[in-house]
């Protein structure tokens, strides 16, 4: 499990690309500046796809867990911009 405090947690198991990035990009958008997200997935390809474009997207990957054989943790803060 994390070892950041996450102001809030999005569970997408059961989504495909691309739908595992833009759910993660809304759910930041809710967000402050400096907060962070726990995304949780169990599509492997989001495991890369996911962080890669939310750092394209300004924001900063902290870490990528596995939790158990499928579902992974995506934690990522908000950055400013948009």
């Amino acid at each position: 499990m994390s070892e950041y405090k996450e102001n809030s947690e999005l569970n997408i198991k059961g989504e495909i690309c691309p739908f595992t990035f833009v759910k993660s990009k809304l759910a930041l958008e809710k967000m402050k500046k400096g907060e962070i997200l726990r995304v949780i997935v169990d599509y492997e390809p989001a495991i890369r796809n996911v962080p890669r474009s939310m750092e394209e997207q300004g924001h900063k990957v902290l870490s990528i867990n596995k939790i158990n054989n499928t579902d992974y943790e995506i934690i990522v803060e908000k950055d400013g911009k948009k």
